[in-house]
């Protein structure tokens, strides 16, 4: 697989820093360049071009609402996830409006970043394919959910359980390429380990995922869980 490129455009330089990190923590992902406002942004994406865009939202000259849009109306064939600590209905508003693929509220953590990108992945990959998707598959690539959506006209969820969450626990299984543990799930989607492992047995009854006991040095072995395909 081709290695993903990345423009980063945020005004804080330790911030900038850390966003690197995380973005070169991951497989196949590369920044290739830096922008502090969006004026410099924009001259950076015609120039090299990246596939993705991490953007912050409030930077000096140009913010990152006035760039995005100039990134629609110039038609630059590139994405766009806004990493801010804008929270404010006004502001996410219009940037979901632009067409921003995701946004990361800030502070964030590194699962957060990776699960953005693997979603980003897919999404390249569905469409280099140049096939015709099916229902499912256009649902899995908009709104993260696919064969979960079965369950919505099934028995009702058990108590205490959310089907917003339940979605965003089953598409963080998917994207994974390695079975991941109840703590991992927490950690990526937000939750107290015990609340994700109840969630975790739910869908393992529902044959959505499947549990895999794996063995490591001495001690009990590790519950692990991946997403059952084609399902």
């Amino acid at each position: 697989m081709d290695a993903i490129t990345v423009l980063l455009i945020e005004d804080d330089p330790m911030v900038r820093e850390v966003n690197r990190g995380f973005i070169e923590r991951v497989e196949n992902c590369r920044v290739v360049g830096y922008a502090s406002n969006g004026r410099e942004g924009l001259e950076q994406i015609e120039r090299l071009k990246p596939e993705l865009v991490f953007m912050d939202i409030f930077m000096p000259e140009q913010d990152g609402i006035s760039t995005i849009r100039a990134i629609r109306e110039r038609e630059l064939p590139v994405e766009v996830i806004a990493v801010t600590a804008a929270n404010d209905r006004k502001t996410i508003r219009q940037i979901l409006q632009y067409g921003a693929f995701d946004y990361i509220m800030k502070p964030f953590t590194f699962e957060r970043m990776k699960q953005a990108i693997s979603h980003f992945k897919e999404y390249r990959e569905r469409f280099k394919k140049g096939q015709q998707l099916t229902q499912d598959e256009l649902d899995n690539l908009l709104h993260g959910i696919s064969s979960i959506e079965g369950l919505e006209h099934g028995e009702p969820l058990p108590k205490g359980l959310n089907r917003a969450t339940l979605e965003k626990i089953n598409h963080y299984i998917e994207t994974r390429k390695e079975p991941t543990s109840a703590e991992e799930v927490a950690e990526g989607v937000g939750l107290a380990r015990v609340t994700a492992r109840r969630y975790l047995d739910y869908l393992e009854k529902q044959n959505k995922v499947k549990l895999i006991l794996q063995y490591g040095g001495i001690g009990r072995p590790v519950n692990r869980y991946e997403a059952v395909r084609g399902n």
